[in-house]
């Protein structure tokens, strides 16, 4: 197995007689790839026509006598002054009609047909040149792709385009999306525009429709430059660099077309580090194609800004096993050398602006080494979990739609806190998890589904959770489950609307909890435990059992008495439907009681600040301790491990050093 280990790398920012020692650097720390020229369209064509790809070709070069391979990035995230002189209309057009500024990043619009044109001759241009160079491993398009709306003429019209392929014509659109409420009845395709601030003002339909649009056509952005390099390189492979628990764009369609996915790691923004929510993150990644991704950047110096905690000793190494327990094959860190000018002066690389190695460089060296010893053992593994979180990217834009007061939705919080709060008591009992899109894919191999208030529904997704209960999966809702269509329209069935059966029981009553306020609620089923007690926040829905069982009532609040939430069996597996959204305490008990009900197993014990991860291929198993505490910890193993790290055999109680791993292989 090759296990892709390198950096993202800057050349043209530095004199030419400093690359070889940088190049000599990199081999130091056994680096065999670099990702370079993603933001260089002014050095490769720095006027239009005219391409300079000597420098590049220099940089390659000098890489590949070390060994050291490249991917290469498509530059259009940043177009040139040359080409916004040209056409200043390729620049993204705010709700208020304001231009994005020239000299910056990802201020293009994706539907502008004179950026289109230059991105298809710079893409065809690199790919023509490299498309024999052995040392060109593959393509990273663009970088990091993300929605920005644009409001300019271009947009409207291909909006207008759009929904008249979705409708079909005017009068299904006006009664699909309910635009006889305030008189906003269609007459011709014409007097349709975007909808702007403030949002919550304007047609819920149209909103979604309008995010649906612009993330249709970045992913058809993302398209052009894939089908001229597999026209020109087909055995070049093809990534884009993600952003892990970025939500605004459908990440499942745009890694549709890609070899490898990969994402950006930047764990610590802040005093501490959410471990939780980054591990989610992993878990989303890997989960858009269900097989091993890269990091394409994983943060190795402080971000950003002179006041950003630099890393702690040991957590770069701690952040790159993490990402390989989680299932990455490939890590690649940013960024080489901390730039001395530009908009992330202060982004900091593994080496600082002075260039010269340092604490830094020497903990990137002695990861080389443990990814020597590693590799062999993690070949054809990947992570394989028994649990897994619905995931609709249409669900979360309408749910972010539905804002109230002071601009909260439903949760009061976030759009991935409903997934993130029950994700954190599976991650605290070292649980792995999948994210699926039932749109998209079959549920069954998985013992359990979390459904975090899919609000958003349509026939294909309620068939899907309806068979995979009927045909012995647990699946848990939480509230506004099937509460619209999938035009954003509510439902006029009583909710959770064609879910009902399977959960057995309808929402009879339903009330925010605005101001931080909270019910109290208490189990009573005697399989999961009666007597106890919880609290809910944000939302509280008066439960109706019908076949459903009573799994717990409310005991404070309007619905004092009533339903919080129920069990029903359905076919041959079960579906439980909670009213309200739990505390962390409850969802604790609720995953104890998943354990020993549908038989998962946790990779290690619990214990506090350990994260236990598994890699499984039909012949192997190689099991991941991390430690994310600065105090060491310890744990119970049963069976008698190799410490692959170390070579030593262990077995009984393991302790790890603060901000350490162990990697174990079970010795049968």
């Amino acid at each position: 197995m090759v296990f892709w280990f390198g950096v993202d790398y800057y050349p043209e920012h530095w004199p030419r007689d400093r690359w070889a020692k940088d190049a000599d650097l990199m081999a130091e720390l056994g680096f065999n790839f670099v990702r370079l020229a993603e933001f260089s369209w002014s050095k490769l064509e720095p006027k239009e026509g005219e391409y300079n790809f000597r420098w590049l070709d220099e940089a390659i070069d000098e890489l590949a006598k070390r060994g050291i391979k490249v991917v290469i990035g498509t530059p259009t995230a940043a177009p040139p002054p040359w080409i916004i002189r040209k056409h200043p209309d390729i620049l993204r057009v705010d709700p208020n009609g304001v231009r994005s500024p020239e000299g910056t990043r990802r201020n293009y619009c994706p539907n502008n047909p004179n950026y289109i044109m230059h991105t298809r001759r710079i893409v065809e241009a690199m790919a023509l040149h490299y498309r024999d160079n052995p040392n060109v491993l593959g393509w990273q398009i663009d970088n990091e792709f993300g929605i920005d709306p644009c409001y300019c003429d271009n947009c409207i019209k291909a909006f207008r385009a759009w929904l008249r392929e979705k409708y079909g014509t005017l009068e299904n659109l006006n009664s699909s999306c309910g635009f006889i409420f305030w008189s906003q009845e269609y007459g011709d395709w014409d007097e349709i525009f975007p909808p702007r601030p403030p949002i919550d003002m304007q047609n819920p339909s149209l909103c979604l429709d309008w995010h649906r649009f612009m993330n249709d056509s970045w992913i058809k952005y993302q398209q052009v430059q894939i089908d001229i390099i597999r026209r020109i390189a087909p055995h070049h492979i093809i990534t884009h660099n993600f952003m892990g628990l970025y939500k605004e764009l459908n990440y499942f369609r745009l890694a549709e077309p890609l070899d490898i996915v990969s994402f950006d790691y930047y764990p610590r923004w802040g005093l501490s580090v959410d471990y939780a929510r980054s591990a989610m993150a992993h878990d989303v990644m890997r989960s858009l194609k269900k097989k091993p991704y890269w990091i394409m950047e994983l943060q190795s110096g402080a971000v950003k800004t002179h006041l950003a905690p630099i890393p702690r000793p040991g957590e770069i190494r701690l952040w790159t096993l993490q990402s390989i327990a989680r299932g990455a094959d490939g890590v690649s860190y940013f960024r080489w050398r901390s730039c001395r000018f530009g908009a992330e002066e202060y982004w900091h690389g593994i080496l600082d602006h002075d260039g010269i190695p340092r604490r830094r460089f020497l903990e990137v060296k002695r990861v080389s080494e443990d990814i020597r010893r590693i590799a062999s053992y993690i070949e054809g593994t990947s992570v394989k979990p028994s649990v897994a979180f619905a995931l609709v990217y249409d669900n979360i834009w309408a749910w972010d739609l539905e804002v109230a007061y002071g601009g909260k939705n439903y949760y009061g919080l976030g759009s991935w806190d409903p997934a993130l709060d029950f994700y954190r008591a599976l991650y605290s009992k070292n649980l792995p998890v999948d994210f699926a899109d039932p749109s998209r894919e079959d549920l069954g191999g998985y013992k359990v589904v979390f459904a975090p208030s899919l609000m958003l529904m349509n026939r294909l997704i309620e068939e899907r959770l309806r068979s995979y209960v009927r045909d012995g999966g647990i699946l848990i809702a939480t509230p506004r489950t099937g509460a619209k269509d999938w035009n954003n329209v509510i439902t006029e069935m009583t909710l959770p609307g064609a879910l009902s059966e399977v959960f057995g029981m309808n929402v009879e009553e339903y009330s925010g909890l605005p101001d931080n306020g909270t019910v109290t609620f208490e189990t009573i089923e005697p399989s999961f435990g009666s007597g106890i007690t919880g609290s809910g926040r944000y939302w509280a829905e008066m439960l109706m059992p019908r076949e459903a069982r009573v799994l717990a009532y409310y005991r404070s609040g309007i619905y004092s008495g009533k339903p919080a939430a129920t069990i029903n069996m359905y076919g041959r597996g079960m579906a439980i439907y909670l009213g309200t959204f739990p505390d962390p305490k409850f969802y604790s008990v609720l995953v104890d009681w998943l354990i020993r009900r549908a038989g998962i197993k946790p990779t290690l014990p619990p214990v506090e600040g350990l994260e236990a991860v598994e890699r499984v291929s039909s012949e192997t198993r190689i099991i991941f301790a991390l430690n994310h505490g600065e105090a060491a910890i310890q744990f119970p193993l049963e069976e008698e491990c190799k410490e692959i790290l170390s070579g030593e055999k262990v077995k009984g109680l393991i302790k790890i050093d603060g901000l350490d791993v162990k990697v174990l292989k079970p010795l049968d």
